[in-house]
């Protein structure tokens, strides 16, 4: 399975249930790799997706503790377990988890490939990401160019579990 999120220098990646900041190149980057695929969120970052609606071209899986929670458009689960069982008819390379902070650290530990914007600035936050650069289970495979946005740099990383 791959993730796939965009982080500042400190690994934070929200503040009061938004992103950090919007890019429209790595937004851009988030649609052409995820479009097709399934992805798996919880109900935060479903509800604050525009209008709270499931993306378009996707196959939308929410995780969610709420037993009664329903979204058209979207397959809801309620444990990793059952979350995981539902993907196992996809192949793994195509289901990508999109966040929150809580889904990130419950279904880290089976992905093998993770997707990073890397925003070399610090932001105000409240969620973090596991710093991948700390974890000796993960290791730098790709790092694009420098990319600015107005005076914001980041860069593409992928990380693979060794």
């Amino acid at each position: 399975m791959n993730l796939i999120v965009a982080v500042d220098k400190n690994w934070a990646i929200g503040n009061k249930g938004n992103l950090l900041v919007r890019i429209p190149a790595d937004q851009k980057m988030f649609r052409d790799e995820t479009m097709g695929k399934v992805i798996v969120m919880g109900r935060k970052t479903l509800e604050s997706l525009p209008g709270g609606q499931p993306l378009h071209g996707r196959t939308n899986v929410v995780l969610t503790k709420n037993e009664n929670y329903t979204k058209k458009g979207c397959e809801v689960f309620h444990s990793v377990e059952e979350t995981l069982e539902f993907l196992k008819q996809f192949p793994s390379e195509n289901v990508y988890i999109i966040g929150g902070e809580t889904i990130y650290k419950q279904f880290l530990p089976y992905c093998d490939v993770a997707h990073v914007t890397w925003i070399d600035y610090e932001y105000l936050a409240d969620t973090h990401f596991p710093n991948l650069e700390k974890d000796p289970d993960w290791h730098v495979t790709a790092v694009s160019d420098e990319q600015t946005y107005f005076d914001l740099c980041y860069e593409y990383r992928q990380y693979e579990r060794k």
